[in-house]
């Protein structure tokens, strides 16, 4: 299967580039429009494996003010070959600035500014292999049946993630499925962990996506700019949610059965997953998804809460 990255790309290296903060010395820098995008980028996936073509030409604008003086600045990034071909750290990025006095701030941009445009591309190609790539075949690591490597809680015990030989069954129209069964622990009651799985809002917060959330019996659910979808069909507040739930490149028309169990643990909460019916060839991607897509985005969302707060 083949899909295309391009407008996704272009999206994300916006979100990514614009409006990075460049401050020194000599003053202070803003990575302004995206004012040149052209390329392209695509994923596809053969024999199990992804493999990633992108290739880039990007300009960017800067405007900055000196510290000294007062004086504001202005001039251009250009990105010639962001491509598969290069490294980040071999890309190619050149500043340049607008005729006149400020020669400081061109500098700043050089050697600073360069640095933190090369972390946004490495952002972006993160991205690309893992938001992107939501819900594509992926190559599995252990035998289907085979007890997984375990994850670690943040309070530091470790639960294991399994996948019992039993749970092996067939669906539909026969296509071999497993049961994925996970738990994570949170810092956050249950009530408001149950809140970001059903708000609108905090779905679109931790997924960085717009989002389809109908947090009723029935209701609709669309996340991941469509690589997730389906139906809520059991609501108990900040106890159970239980959902038919599918990534965009399973068969046609099938579906899992998620159920969420929230336990409020004193300031924690513990989130316990069963995912029934996960098509056998999904089954490390589908892990995936929720480990990176949905716990870890999580963890960050409630982190900046916290912060916030503070």
């Amino acid at each position: 299967t083949e899909r295309d990255a391009t407008s996704w790309s272009k999206r994300k290296l916006k979100e990514l580039l614009e409006g990075l903060v460049v401050e020194g010395e000599a003053g202070r820098c803003e990575i302004g429009d995206l004012k040149h995008v052209e390329g392209e980028a695509s994923c596809n996936s053969r024999k199990g494996k992804l493999i990633f073509f992108y290739e880039w030409n990007l300009r960017l604008s800067w405007k900055g003010t000196v510290k000294e003086s007062g004086e504001k600045h202005k001039g251009s990034v250009e990105i010639p070959n962001l491509s598969e071909e290069n490294e980040v750290d071999d890309t190619e990025i050149n500043v340049s600035k607008k005729k006149g006095e400020g020669d400081v701030l061109k500098d700043l941009m050089r050697t600073e500014g360069t640095t933190k445009v090369r972390e946004a591309l490495r952002d972006y190609l993160k991205a690309l292999k893992t938001e992107f790539t939501l819900g594509m075949i992926l190559p599995t690591k252990a035998p289907v049946g085979q007890e997984q490597a375990t994850e670690r809680k943040p309070s530091g015990s470790t639960v294991q993630d399994s996948v019992t030989p039993q749970s092996l069954d067939m669906v539909g129209v026969k296509i071999p499925t497993v049961r994925i069964h996970m738990r994570e622990v949170f810092n956050s009651p249950a009530d408001e962990l149950y809140s970001i799985f059903t708000k609108k809002e905090l779905v679109q917060k931790f997924s960085k996506c717009p989002a389809v959330v109908e947090a009723e019996k029935g209701g609709k659910l669309q996340m991941f700019e469509g690589c997730v979808s389906g139906e809520y069909t059991e609501l108990v507040p900040s106890q159970r949610i239980v959902l038919k739930w599918r990534c965009r490149s399973w068969p046609d028309e099938h579906y899992a059965t998620v159920a969420l169990n929230f336990q409020d643990l004193a300031a924690q909460s513990e989130l316990e997953l069963e995912c029934k019916g996960v098509p056998v060839s999904h089954e490390e991607s589908t892990r995936q998804c929720w480990k990176k897509q949905y716990f870890e985005e999580i963890h960050l969302l409630l982190q900046q809460s916290k912060d916030n707060m503070e």
